[in-house]
């Protein structure tokens, strides 16, 4: 596709895509789906999943898995390998692309001290308490931090001794030299690095001091050549802090941040923080709980991924945030498997026929369609006798003015049978 116009009709982002593509400013799409391994992946998620890779493989692109693996303290093995079988269980391969923030490591960290050498970059001393009390307000602006103007090798010297681990949690930060007057919070001197003295699932000890999401975030995309990141809509006061770090560092790859809204299903918990705590009050059974809205939970519920790609399909990409009622995710489950599941029947509460006119010992094997509408499903066999079994609701001895199931002195049809 190299007509811009052809893309007339489809979302926001599948037109700017389109457009790049069609002006010659990318020769390829690649997107990314980066997940904390913090806890399992919920339908939330799915949207974000069907989005990078949908949009990837329509355009002829790729698209990276990629593991935000930058807070030791939360981060665990378990939850990578249940993301990897979410993510290929919605039915989206990633081959050989599949990355971990922590691959780049070294690399963020040089681009750490050349900010630092470039004066973008300093220590800061400030506890905590004292750096939210120094950025101010939304309606008031930050204070510059007494140890914002250090001298470049005393910052230099600083964070090596920061990775080197010769300082506590806490003690000392890197933040970026940016603007403490920004209208816009996250340009507020951010904090780029914190000492975390707690072993890494993948590096174990080799480091104690981790690069900040949106630091490591935004370097990776550029490190893996992403053209489009695609995010939710709490990331969208994020961008100018993303293309900062971009302007500033001699990247290969200059990506373009787009925001979207979040998939929001109404009287469902989607916090993963809340999930986990449902989880550690022992509310839930787990993080495969049908009960709760993880994918894993969904799938030990029944769902197909083809009836969530289709929810996620029919739900849609907007910049407008709504709350979906959870009868169209229903919906979507129940047209797949109206079409693919083959049927059968069940007695929930039993009551005892007995067929006084139907001879004593004989059998007879009846027939039954798998699907009424598929017969290349196939048929099953279903045994009838003297003795059958009913649903307690299908009999009524004193039957209502419209109950026309089996009652004394009438008629039913008897499902693959008689009459």
């Amino acid at each position: 596709m190299t007509d811009s116009n052809e893309f007339k009709g489809l979302d926001f982002i599948r037109q700017i895509i389109g457009s790049d593509l069609a002006s010659g400013k990318h020769s390829g799409v690649v997107t990314r789906f980066p997940p904390e391994p913090n806890g399992y992946l919920h339908i939330g998620h799915a949207k974000s999943i069907y989005l990078n890779f949908g949009v990837a493989e329509e355009f002829g692109g790729k698209t990276y898995l990629r593991f935000d693996d930058t807070n030791p303290l939360k981060e665990e093995q378990d939850f990578v390998d249940a993301i990897i079988k979410d993510v290929r269980w919605l039915g989206y391969d990633f081959e050989d692309r599949l990355t971990y923030s922590s691959d780049y490591f070294q690399q963020l960290y040089e681009c750490a001290e050349k900010l630092i050498q470039d004066g973008k970059a300093y220590v800061d001393s400030l506890s905590a308490k004292e750096i939210r009390d120094h950025r101010g307000t939304l309606t008031a602006p930050g204070r510059d931090s007494p140890y914002r103007d250090r001298e470049t090798d005393k910052n230099l010297e600083l964070f090596q001794r920061m990775r080197d681990g010769e300082f506590a949690e806490g003690e000392h930060v890197l933040r970026a030299r940016i603007d403490m007057a920004s209208p816009n919070i996250n340009l507020r001197d951010p904090t780029l690095y914190r000492i975390r003295k707690a072993a890494h699932h993948r590096t174990g000890d080799k480091w104690c001091i981790y690069p900040m999401y949106d630091f490591a975030l935004t370097i990776s995309d550029a490190l893996e050549g992403v053209t489009h990141s695609l995010c939710t809509l709490e990331f969208e006061d994020h961008r100018p802090l993303y293309d900062w770090i971009l302007d500033q560092l001699d990247l290969p790859h200059r990506p373009r941040q787009i925001e979207f809204s979040r998939l929001n299903l109404a009287y469902t918990v989607m916090s993963k923080r809340s999930l986990a705590e449902l989880i550690e009050l022992g509310q839930v059974s787990g993080w495969n709980d049908p009960r709760i809205p993880t994918l894993a939970g969904m799938r030990r519920r029944g769902y197909p991924p083809a009836a969530i790609r289709d929810f996620c399909n029919r739900v849609g990409i907007t910049k407008k945030e709504n709350i979906i009622e959870v009868g169209m995710l229903e919906n979507s489950v129940r047209k797949e498997l109206d079409d693919r599941a083959p049927r059968v029947m069940a007695v929930v509460r039993p009551l005892k026929i007995v067929l006084t006119n139907y001879p004593e010992g004989q059998t007879e094997m009846l027939t039954a369609a798998n699907h009424p509408m598929q017969p290349n499903m196939g048929t099953r066999e279903l045994v009838f006798e003297r003795e059958l079994y009913v649903e307690r609701d299908d009999f009524m001895e004193n039957p209502t003015r419209k109950f026309f199931r089996l009652q004394l002195g009438g008629e039913v049809r008897l499902r693959y049978a008689y009459i």
